[in-house]
């Protein structure tokens, strides 16, 4: 079914059953028997989605990792989330078609997307149109440098609100807040509860997310898939801890 990976974001955010995403950076990956190991046991957690990409990236391996994740499952979807246009495949089920809304970056509101736009058309990658908000996480992070863009304060909701109700307005059908890899403070749960009050889109959390209370809150203030990076890669008992929580949810949904 090409539309899966919208129709379980939209079935996640309309049901309350929440859900997770591992983000893997193909530089993070050092050896190839420890993430079969990772990878493995991230299936048998249920997890909801396999994403794949990062900020920079030295060797683009993205297609070859899907192939290794598609020769252990073929029930999690596999999501490209790019950094640039250089990052795609067209094994992945989806991409995040990401719009930077909250920077004034032009090449990462549009200039990336016109270069790759011809190629998505002829593919059968799903195509997700999402509205990308980085938040300050208390330090500056790679995407920060990266993206050469200034982060929404954590402590000024209303500056999220109006950044995300532009992005909508504009026809952005998903949103993801990001304090970015690493970051020692997570998006806060005044802005993410604030977010989620005026758009009843999709909405993907991730940054900073290094503990079950961190994922709890983000979970209780109304993010419907949480995105762990970092901490997942170095150690899969956030994943566990993680898919402990879900199960709280998926019972008071049902």
């Amino acid at each position: 079914m090409q539309n899966k990976v919208s129709l379980k974001l939209r079935e996640l955010a309309d049901s309350g059953r929440k859900g997770i995403a591992w983000l893997i950076d193909p530089d993070d990956i050092h050896s190839p028997i420890q993430f079969e190991e990772q990878v493995r046991e991230a299936v048998e957690l249920k997890i909801d989605f396999f994403f794949l990409g990062g900020s920079l990236i030295q060797q683009n391996t993205i297609g070859d990792i899907i192939k290794f994740i598609r020769s252990i499952t073929e029930d999690i979807p596999t999501v490209i989330f790019p950094g640039n246009s250089l990052q795609f495949s067209p094994l992945a089920d989806a991409i995040l078609f990401l719009s930077l809304i909250s920077g004034r970056n032009p090449d990462l509101l549009i200039g990336q997307h016109v270069s790759i736009a011809p190629i998505l058309d002829k593919s059968k990658v799903e195509v997700l149109p999402t509205g990308y908000m980085l938040v300050d996480g208390g330090q500056t992070t790679s995407v920060h440098y990266i993206s050469q863009t200034i982060p929404l304060p954590n402590h000024h909701p209303e500056l999220a609100v109006a950044t995300a109700l532009a992005g909508y307005f504009l026809g952005l059908q998903y949103f993801y807040l990001d304090a970015g890899s690493g970051a020692p403070n997570p998006v806060s749960p005044e802005l993410i509860k604030a977010v989620k009050k005026k758009i009843k889109s999709p909405l993907m959390v991730g940054g900073g997310l290094n503990s079950k209370e961190k994922i709890q809150t983000a979970f209780a203030s109304g993010a419907d898939l949480v995105v762990l990076g970092n901490g997942a890669g170095k150690n899969l008992q956030l994943v566990r801890e993680a898919a402990s929580i879900l199960e709280t949810f998926r019972v008071f949904s049902n």
